[in-house]
């Protein structure tokens, strides 16, 4: 695998542009194949081609190909990371033409034979025999996955290229799906500077199975009923001096059960309050209420997503959510966004958060 492209998209899913894109392909396929199997200039006659073809369909995906065998081209499409275009690139995958010469491959995979794998960047070698990871345990936060990969060549100078080289290194060896959902945090370091005992880094993989079935087991059924949680309203003033106003759902912010909804929703509504101090007017706070509730009447508490609040201020509105699971979420949320897009600017992300960390700034005022 090689030649990985970035490519920055213009609007949002369509079914009818997606079908479009494969039967673009389809006429495409034979001369495409054969410069992905001659491995050369790709680049300018492969990617410059495909690349807006993609780019149409959405924003932050990227790509990888080569020779999946010999008589067979792969194209690996990846979000890198950009958890909410997850379950699009897997729908983008599913919807693909059979097509004997091609393998399409959602998000980078896992390499079977990890033993004969190694990856040179940035002068360095990332080889499974040469490192080793040890996981740090967090007595308040015990389901927290941290894990801290040592590599022989850390330094703080190099800090930045051997922690990507192992970033990389990571998807191949557990595959990405695997490497954004089973760690929470990742650091690197040095044998001299490690803190623990060191595990062979073949090992990281049983472990991370082994983490993530105690989590399944503990959480998977575990639910919030919302009907008597209670919202409190927050008021302050920027350092801009303009007002800012928050409700937050402080019954869930005390709630035990936090680390079952792991996924965390933050939705960013922009609007002019040029004219209110920075407040919607209330022809777009009506607006935005009526887009919470229908986000609401979609992604239920009883099914898995809770409404943590929101806060209002200087031309922004932010929702926040938590989820047991990220695909649901995505595409209700696209489906959404595309609903209102002539009315509301909307954006959103998506990031993994245990212990709603993001909210420590609500427990203070709360007291």
């Amino acid at each position: 695998m090689g030649f990985l492209n970035n490519i920055f998209g213009r609007k949002e899913n369509k079914k009818d542009d997606v079908q479009g894109f494969w039967n673009w392909f389809i006429k495409n396929e034979q001369i495409f194949f054969q410069i992905v199997k001659s491995g050369e200039q790709i680049d300018q006659n492969f990617f410059s081609k495909l690349s807006p073809k993609i780019d149409a369909l959405r924003k932050e995906l990227y790509f990888l190909t080569g020779m999946y065998d010999d008589e067979t081209a792969e194209l690996v499409v990846t979000p890198d990371g950009v958890i909410k275009n997850i379950a699009f690139v897997e729908q983008l995958i599913a919807s693909a033409p059979s097509l004997p010469r091609w393998k399409f491959t959602a998000l980078k995979p896992a390499i079977a034979d990890m033993e004969k794998f190694k990856i040179k960047m940035y002068g360095f070698s990332f080889d499974i025999k040469d490192m080793f990871f040890y996981p740090i345990q967090h007595k308040y936060q015990p389901d927290e996955v941290d894990i801290v990969i040592v590599h022989p060549d850390y330094t703080e100078e190099n800090k930045a290229n051997i922690a990507h080289g192992i970033e990389i290194f990571l998807d191949n060896y557990i595959g990405e799906l695997n490497s954004i959902i089973a760690i929470d945090n990742l650091n690197v370091t040095s044998t001299d500077l490690a803190a623990e005992e060191l595990i062979p880094l073949i090992k990281l993989k049983d472990y991370l199975i082994w983490r993530e079935k105690e989590f399944v087991e503990k959480y998977t059924d575990l639910r919030h009923n919302t009907a008597d949680d209670t919202y409190i309203a927050f008021e302050g003033i920027l350092e801009n001096d303009l007002p800012i106003l928050a409700i937050i759902n402080t019954t869930l912010l005390d709630w035990d059960g936090k680390v079952s909804h792991p996924w965390i929703v933050t939705l960013k509504i922009s609007y002019d309050g040029t004219a209110t101090n920075g407040m919607p007017d209330q022809e777009t706070y009506d607006l935005m209420d009526r887009f919470e509730r229908e986000l609401m009447n979609n992604l239920a508490a009883d099914i898995g997503f809770l409404h943590i609040g929101r806060e209002t201020a200087d031309n922004l509105r932010e929702i926040y959510l938590a989820c047991k699971e990220f695909r649901k979420t995505s595409m209700t949320i696209d489906e959404l966004i595309e609903q209102y897009m002539e009315k509301l600017q909307i954006d959103y992300s998506i990031y993994k958060d245990k212990y709603w960390k993001s909210f420590e700034r609500f427990y203070t005022q709360i007291e």
